[in-house]
């Protein structure tokens, strides 16, 4: 029973944290003059932080190391509460939506899954689609990846929540000697890499607000947009390149991203069999598919064939969407 509560203690202590992540539409909406989406986003942040806080008032005298059982608990508790909580935004600033379609939306982006069943997304407030961008960006390296670098600052052991979130053999991977200093370098190097991305889609011809939700969404490999054409909208050569690089650089590894940037040196891509043997596959699909589309005359020239085969690709083999 002490174990289950630790978990109800965490889960509130991240909740606290999830609530601060609405500080980002709360500002869009501050900055786009939308005084009402203001007042929900600000009340969606304080009924999460408050229901996080109870939950850690209720349960602060049990707080530790979780087991791999509790922290496999912890982590479908998160996946759970979360998109429920994420959900406040999009019913108070969308008063016809159920909450099955809204829990189904936040579930999307949170998870990357990329679905949607809001449409109209060209006429929706910028406020709502940071925030529904900002959910793909943060289930891109994963929430619980951002919450294990907190915990331990709060007295909570995350190392079993981090191996029970991260799939492959990245889970015993020990780049730094403590897990909380791994999954803060982690971010950094996501971060970087999304600014990056953020920036090169605003020379590549996008406005601010299309940056930032297609920088969120093309680094979490989440597939949500702005339009109800998608990338199609902008029909640009150079914005489809953009979101392709980066699409590539979110599908490595980024425990190799980081091996890299504190080395400063690309000599470790060339040693990363799983980089390489997915990248390989990609490009030799996009060459193969673009000449398999212009031998049967679906376009013109070679040219454009590749253009059109290298988005679709790399968007499904990334699971992009």
């Amino acid at each position: 029973m002490g174990r289950t509560l630790t978990v109800i203690n965490a889960l509130g202590l991240i909740l606290v944290m999830f609530s601060l992540t609405l500080l980002l539409p709360l500002f869009t909406a501050l900055l786009y003059h939308e005084q009402s989406l203001f007042i929900d986003f600000l009340l969606a942040m304080l009924v999460t932080a408050a229901a996080g806080v109870l939950m850690w008032l209720l349960t602060r005298r049990y707080k530790g190391e979780l087991s791999t059982r509790h922290g496999y608990l912890l982590v479908v508790a998160m996946w759970s509460a979360m998109p429920a909580f994420g959900t406040l935004p999009l019913l108070l600033a969308l008063p016809g939506l159920s909450f099955t379609d809204a829990y189904f939306e936040t579930m999307s982006g949170i998870t990357t899954t990329g679905a949607t069943v809001l449409t109209g997304l060209d006429s929706l407030s910028p406020a709502i689609n940071i925030w529904r961008h900002e959910m793909e960006w943060l289930g891109g390296l994963g929430i619980i990846v951002l919450a294990v670098a907190v915990l331990p600052l709060l007295g909570i052991g995350g190392r079993q929540l981090f191996k029970a979130e991260t799939p492959g053999p990245m889970k015993e991977t020990a780049l730094t000697p403590r897990i909380a200093d791994t999954a803060r370098n982690l971010w950094v190097v996501y971060a970087i890499i999304t600014l990056a991305c953020i920036g090169a889609l605003k020379w590549a011809g996008m406005s601010w607000l299309d940056a930032v939700c297609h920088g969120f969404s093309t680094t979490g490999l989440g597939g949500f947009s702005t339009h109800d054409a998608s990338v199609g909208w902008f029909d640009s050569p150079l914005i489809e390149f953009v979101m392709i690089v980066f699409m590539l650089f979110a599908v490595i590894n980024f425990a190799t991203h980081f091996l890299a940037w504190r080395g400063k040196t690309l000599r470790v891509y060339l040693f990363d069999t799983e980089a390489q043997a997915a990248l390989g596959l990609i490009v030799a699909s996009c060459f193969g598919i673009a000449f398999f589309l212009w031998f049967n005359d679906v376009y013109p020239s070679f040219a454009t064939a590749l253009r059109h085969a290298s988005f679709n690709v790399v968007s499904i083999g990334a699971s992009s969407g």
